[in-house]
């Protein structure tokens, strides 16, 4: 079982800049893609970034040139860089890791979320 365990929300205004970080509980995590979604009031969970094992990048349109996502497996840490906040990007923001096991076979683990407010 993995756990993932976010930090990093709060309440900010808007242009303001948020860092959020996930640590991994699992000694799979540089050979897991891991990743950011967002769930805000009312709407579906929508994806915000991943970051593969090689640390390709992909973001949502709606974040490009806002948001940056890295990785540090030394510290089986993911994080989420979050410049230039608007109210749109209010929501919680959950950690996401699809981690493999001994025989390889992939299976998606999800963080409880960090809340996060844009304030106009």
């Amino acid at each position: 079982q993995v756990q993932l365990v976010e930090s990093g929300g709060g309440l900010v205004q808007t242009g303001g800049s948020l860092t959020l970080s996930c640590a991994a509980s699992s000694g799979s995590f540089s050979r897991s893609v891991m990743g950011w979604y967002r769930q805000a009031p009312g709407k579906q969970r929508e994806l915000v970034a991943t970051v593969s094992t090689d640390r390709s990048t992909k973001y949502t349109d709606f974040v490009k040139g806002r948001f940056t996502i890295s990785r540090d497996n030394a510290k089986n840490t993911v994080y989420l860089q979050m410049n230039s906040l608007i109210p749109e990007d209010t929501g919680v923001y959950l950690c996401y890791a699809n981690v493999p096991d001994w025989l390889g076979t992939r299976r998606d683990y999800w963080g409880q979320g960090t809340q996060v407010t844009v304030s106009s």
